[in-house]
């Protein structure tokens, strides 16, 4: 019976370590785009082929705004609704 709790530990543990590993390569992809984007590419003539694969230089700015508002909507969102919940089992 031990046994299986160990290997059902273990499993858990490396799929906790995949998932890590996947959220990093995600992020540091994101930085490195969003980086090259912003920092490098304004730098690069404008008819170099490497143009087409990034948005105009507006969206730079709208993107990770838009982000910022949905993060810290949702997150109010959920402490209110903690709030809320936490009031109704004091009652």
């Amino acid at each position: 019976m031990t046994s299986l709790v160990q290997v059902k530990v273990i499993t858990m543990e490396l799929a906790d370590k995949a998932v890590g590993l996947l959220l990093t390569v995600t992020s540091l992809s994101i930085f490195t785009y969003y980086t090259f984007w912003v920092i490098i590419l304004p730098f690069v003539d404008s008819d170099h082929f490497v143009h087409k694969y990034f948005l105009p230089q507006e969206y730079a700015i709208i993107i990770p705004v838009f982000a910022g508002v949905a993060l810290l909507s949702f997150l109010s969102m959920f402490i209110g609704y903690v709030m809320l919940k936490s009031k109704k089992k004091k009652a």
